[in-house]
């Protein structure tokens, strides 16, 4: 029906596997109550956005074409690591126990942060010069 690689649909479950593998050993090492900042879904939100931002532009704009590294490393390693719907359940359960400021920093912070990661990492790789 729908055209697609089996190699790349593999790619993109392999990475997926390995990023969702590192977020919850890193959840369950760092699992935060509803008072406190939730710094693991924090700092891999913030790496996988980096990350991604990274991979994007090296592999699009630095490397030869590939079938396979951006589903490998951005939609599998990336998507699996990151997290977006443990941040609006740790936002939720915060807004449960009243800590109407610490969600609405968390919020504002992981959106700001992601950003700014996304744009520090393909200002990095644009700023390397390109060997020929």
């Amino acid at each position: 029906m729908f055209g697609h690689d089996n190699r790349e649909l593999f790619a993109v479950f392999v990475g997926g596997a390995l990023g969702t593998l590192a977020r919850a050993v890193l959840a369950t090492v760092a699992a935060p109550h509803p008072d406190q900042w939730p710094w693991a879904t924090f700092v891999v939100n913030i790496a996988g956005a980096f990350l991604l931002g990274y991979f994007t532009t090296r592999l699009l704009e630095r490397l030869p074409l590939s079938s396979y590294r951006r589903p490998l490393l951005g939609t599998g390693l990336c998507g699996g690591l990151t997290t977006f719907s443990t941040m609006q359940v740790e936002t939720l359960q915060m807004i449960e126990h009243h800590e109407y400021g610490l969600a609405a920093g968390y919020v504002a912070a992981s959106v700001v942060a992601g950003f700014a990661a996304v744009y520090l990492a393909t200002a990095l790789v644009r700023r390397v010069r390109v060997r020929g």
